[in-house]
């Protein structure tokens, strides 16, 4: 696995939890809203951090902290995101696994595994605009295998979507939440411009917390639970 990035400390990104966030190099998508770019773009490719100094500092902190977050990137794309994922559950961790969905074969084998606690699942847009959003073509097929074993998958998970003014809509929204719907959790995720790959994207392509509310409240017809964050 090439890891990219590593933080060791967390409230957040584990709903409950205290975490520890591995950040994979390297991703399938090229989302213009992209606030990574260092683990994305191979010309702005961060340094790569030894994977045995990560489970020192992990056995380090048994008892400590709660989980381990997998992100990226995409850590789908790595060969060896199974072992990795063995190597923290023999430590006594609970995972929590961030993907685009572009890999099911790799999810079904995660959860068959049971090495996921926890598995967060970005929903670009409605699957038919994929292309739009992530430049890339896209098998919908796939993502739709992915939702459809995630939600079937007796753990604990969330489905998210970036909401960038300039390219998504409240029907956009509602389109997703139709092809997620009966979904535990659905996450609006406003657009915070630090940065995006697409440099022009700045501050009036975000969404105001009011807009946010307005839309989540619409959205919760389709979704038993729908946030901001």
């Amino acid at each position: 696995m090439i890891i990219g990035g590593f933080q060791k400390f967390s409230l957040i990104d584990y709903p409950g939890k205290i975490s520890a966030i591995i950040f994979t190099r390297g991703c399938n998508f090229r989302c213009r809203y992209c606030h990574n770019p260092e683990l994305v773009i191979p010309e702005k490719y961060a340094p790569k951090i030894p994977l045995f100094k990560i489970y020192d500092f992990l056995r380090r902190r048994q008892g400590k902290l709660d989980a381990v977050t997998i992100t990226g990137g995409e850590p789908t794309l790595h060969p060896d995101l199974i072992k990795v994922m063995e190597k923290i559950k023999d430590m006594g961790f609970l995972i929590k696994l961030d993907t685009n969905g572009t890999h099911p074969e790799v999810l079904e084998k995660i959860i068959t595994k049971k090495l996921a606690d926890y598995l967060a699942m970005d929903i670009k847009a409605p699957l038919k605009n994929y292309a739009k959003i992530v430049g890339r073509y896209v098998a919908t097929k796939k993502l739709k295998k992915s939702i459809n074993l995630i939600m079937n998958s007796g753990v604990k998970y969330e489905f998210r979507t970036t909401v960038v003014k300039s390219l998504i809509n409240q029907n956009d929204l509602e389109k997703i939440a139709q092809e997620i719907r009966g979904a535990e959790n659905y996450y609006l995720q406003n657009f915070i411009p630090t940065k995006p790959l697409d440099p022009s994207l700045t501050k009036k392509h975000s969404f105001s917390y009011n807009e946010l509310g307005i839309l989540t409240k619409k959205l919760r017809k389709y979704i038993k639970n729908c946030y901001i964050r």
